[in-house]
Parts: structure tokens; sequence; C-alpha cells
């Protein structure tokens, strides 16, 4: 499966899904495959110290974005592919090879307004793939009590996209996490509620990827 993190928009925390994905669906026995497709290669580089086991690729314009996710997609089980904050032609190509789109967006007045936009490259994808990928929409850096958030839920509906019940609240860990070459679980007790957090998003929209190829052992040992 191909999943891309997708946003025409920077800064809204598609690195920090898809490092998280990517070691969470290591964490559940799943073969994975980093498909770093911004030009900054942060989340590579950061994958690369926080769960090493995972392949990273770097895939630098949309030619070899369409040409090699396919056959990226035969040697793992998972493909999760970060897109850029501002080529849309990257993120058009990306979208017509994905199964899956986490469209992350934080919960601002900029972001209400910016939402069609944002999610116009994955319309034209799903018109000409007959309504693949399919997509979800994640909040993130979402205050716990911030106002907007119902707003955001109410763009998105508008939209006929659905929108993740669990939310990425805005928390420092998430932000500390790269300088640390590590993902929040792997911080301690500092990294606690993130993890938590972040883990009950994936088994939201990814209910299928949980444990499925985890050792026979450590399953009875989850369902204690």
């Amino acid at each position: 499966m191909i999943i891309v993190i997708a946003n025409s928009k920077g800064g809204v925390g598609k690195s920090t899904i898809a490092v998280h994905l990517a070691a969470w669906l290591h964490e559940q026995g799943h073969s994975v495959i980093l498909a770093d497709c911004d030009t900054q290669h942060s989340s590579s580089e950061w994958a690369s110290e926080a769960v090493p086991r995972v392949k990273t690729v770097r895939l630098g314009n949309p030619d070899a974005i369409l040409d090699q996710l396919p056959a990226l997609a035969e040697q793992a089980d998972f493909i999760i592919a970060d897109g850029p904050g501002s080529n849309t032609e990257t993120s058009r190509a990306l979208l017509l090879r994905a199964n899956r789109a986490i469209v992350p967006c934080k919960a601002s007045m900029l972001e209400v307004r910016a939402l069609a936009q944002a999610t116009n490259v994955l319309r034209q994808a799903q018109g000409i793939r007959s309504g693949m990928p399919e997509a979800v929409i994640v909040l993130s850096m979402v205050g716990k009590t911030y106002r907007l958030t119902q707003d955001m839920k109410d763009a998105a509906a508008a939209l006929e996209l659905p929108v993740a019940k669990t939310a990425l609240t805005l928390k420092q860990v998430y932000a500390d996490a790269p300088g640390q070459g590590a993902v929040v679980w792997q911080l301690g007790s500092r990294g606690k509620e993130a993890a938590a957090e972040i883990q009950s998003l994936f088994r939201e929209i990814l209910p299928e990827a949980r444990n499925i190829k985890a050792p026979r052992k450590q399953r009875s040992m989850e369902t204690v």
C-alpha cells in the first residue's frame, strides 16, 4: 500500500506524521519504505536516525515518483511518501500513485479558507482514478480548546472528505523529536502523552495494520 502525506501548504506536520507512521508500521511487524519527496530531505534524515531499519529513498521529481513508486510498492508492505509543501506537480504525481492520502491541516482561519485549495490536486487525482486515493484529513497542531476546530470539520464536510476523530495537539515534544533523532515514544515520560495520541491516530485510520505481523507472543501480551 502506498500512503501519501500530502498538503500543498508547508508547516502542517507532514514529516512528523510520515516518520512516526513509518516507525509505527515497522513496529507492527510490517516492512516499510519511507519515500522522501521533499527537496529538504528532512524526513529521510530524521527516519534514518529514529528507525534505521526502515529503508529510506529520495525521489526528487514527478517522473521519478511516477516511475519508481510502483516498483517500491512491490518491495514492502507499506510505502510512506512524504510530499512537498509547495510543488504541485510533485504532489499530483504522488496522488496519482497513492492508495491512500493523509492530509494534515492546522486548525486556523487561514487553513479553513485554504482547505479547498489544498485539496484541489487531490480532487484532480480522484477524478482521474475514479475516486482513488482514499483520503482523510488529520487536524494537526491543534490547541485542546481551539475554537476553530469545528470550523475545520465543517469545511472538510463541505468538501465531502472525512476528518479523523483523533487530532494531533500542539506539543513541544513533536518539534523536539527530529533534533533528538527519535520518535516521541522513544523520548521517555515527556513523550508519553504525544505517543498515545499519535498511535491512537494510526490505529484509527489504519486499523487493518495493527499487529498483523507481530509475533504471537507479543500479540498475546498485548491482549492481557
